[in-house]
């Protein structure tokens, strides 16, 4: 198991660690934002490859802003899984 840690831009929550198994998605938190978007978000992300969830996840918006949480997750997923 490898633990990162990311610190988002342009969005509220202000970190996102993550806990991957090889490719595969462990433990999402979010630290800031909405807090039921961000659980539900961690919560769905949980156990799925790391390429499928960035997949899902990139370039989602939040409102007029150009990216969100979850968009901000895949950008944290690529790097990570670059790393492993």
């Amino acid at each position: 198991m490898k633990e990162f840690d990311f610190i988002p831009k342009g969005v509220c929550s202000r970190r996102i660690h993550i806990v991957l198994c090889g490719s595969t998605v462990k433990e999402v938190r979010f630290t800031g934002g909405c807090a039921g978007n961000t659980q539900g978000v961690a919560a769905l992300v949980k156990d799925m490859d790391a390429t499928e969830a960035i997949k899902r996840l990139e370039g989602i918006k939040c409102g007029f802003k150009s990216t969100s949480c979850p968009d901000q997750l895949a950008r944290a997923l690529r790097e990570a899984i670059q790393e492993i």
